[in-house]
């Protein structure tokens, strides 16, 4: 179902340059997964998302199951064939929708009930629900149903929620059919607290996954707490598998997850910051509407060599923008999906020549203005 190669370890961090072979293609590591919520990585089409370098999408079981629901998808050939993508797509486990989107929830041990953002209707998610929807979404890796805990948390809701988190990933696991072909990662919790992100891990591990993954992270914490959850936890997972870092995150997020040995990150800004005129550089953000630009003939990014800078002026894009055109959003997007796949390239090339550390001096030099 899948199997994953560590190729190369970087001489001076933890940072790691790997290959994940799936029936659907190879996934070369660290990597980051433009999200498809509903079928769709918004303004972009997949011959776009080809384009720019994506190896594998996010989709999303939460959206999918309300609409346009998992059987009809199933019964059209599953979602590869529904929206047209032939290359891997994971699938999240609904569980961060329940506990952001629901106007109503209640937590037990058989699973969640929640009400629907949509029409306000009222389901039972349970780890065996939430199988049955990425097995029929045709998933190449799905996700454990876990509780993806609030910040801040008290110790004593985030042993009680993380535990229950843990016995859910077992059951999850026992769902899971083997004749789908769909791999699964089990999804360390444990708060901010790096004890409880150790027993969490204990636990995943003694089940066992095809991957691993860090979830309820990027919810409001500082992000040098985040950088030490990373520094703690994954070193507690399997050299073996990919480690994947859930929701993360900024340009500067990714660099430091995969300075401390993340394979695998997914996050919506790239896209969702597209659509509100904000745009990633190597000098950093751009924010596409103010007025400096109104006269500008120059590229967003002199360095970039996407398809947007090649062709389209900074005055042109802010023009399109203000004016609420679509096409803003479809080029921001496409703009800042080359840059996040750009950026993962470029480590996993410093990765390879043991040069990760340069690169990381350089990826912060130039955001300070530094020729």
């Amino acid at each position: 179902m899948l199997s994953f190669i560590l190729l190369h370890r970087d001489a001076g961090s933890q940072a790691r340059r790997g290959r994940i072979e799936t029936a659907r293609g190879a996934i070369e590591t660290p990597i980051f997964m433009p999200v498809g919520t509903q079928g769709t990585v918004k303004a972009m089409t997949v011959e776009a998302l080809r384009e720019v370098g994506a190896q594998i999408i996010l989709g999303n079981t939460y959206h999918l199951y309300l609409r346009p629901g998992h059987e009809l998808i199933r019964a059209l050939g599953g979602l590869h064939r529904f929206m047209n993508w032939e290359r891997p797509i994971l699938t999240d486990s609904g569980g961060y929708q329940v506990f952001s989107l629901s106007r109503l929830r209640a937590i037990d041990e058989q699973g969640v009930v929640f009400q629907s953002h949509l029409d306000g209707s009222r389901h039972l998610l349970t780890p065996e629900l939430s199988i049955a929807v990425q097995e029929a979404l045709g998933a190449d890796i799905a996700m454990t149903f876990d509780e993806c805990i609030p910040y801040p948390a008290e110790r004593d809701y985030v042993i009680a929620s993380s535990d229950r988190s843990s016995r859910w990933a077992g059951r999850s696991k026992a769902a899971l059919k083997e004749e789908s072909g769909t791999a699964l990662f089990g999804i360390v919790q444990g708060g901010m607290f790096p004890e409880l992100r150790a027993r969490s891990a204990s636990q995943l591990r003694e089940i066992g996954f095809d991957g691993y993954a860090l979830g309820g992270l990027a919810l409001g914490e500082e992000s040098a707490q985040m950088y030490d959850i990373f520094a703690a936890s994954l070193p507690l997972l399997p050299e073996d598998r990919p480690r994947y870092i859930m929701g993360v995150g900024t340009p500067e997020d990714l660099v430091e997850g995969v300075t401390r040995g993340g394979d695998l990150f997914d996050c919506v800004m790239p896209t969702r910051n597209a659509r509100n005129g904000v745009l990633f550089t190597s000098f950093g953000r751009l924010a596409i509407k103010q007025s400096r630009f109104r006269d500008d003939p120059g590229p967003i990014d002199p360095r970039c060599g996407c398809q947007v800078c090649r062709h389209y002026s900074r005055a042109y894009l802010r023009h399109l923008y203000l004016a609420n055109e679509i096409l803003a959003s479809v080029l921001n997007t496409h703009h800042n999906l080359h840059y996040y796949l750009g950026l993962m390239a470029a480590m996993r090339e410093a990765i390879s020549q043991d040069r990760f550390g340069e690169f990381r001096n350089d990826f912060y030099r130039r955001r300070q203005g530094e020729p």
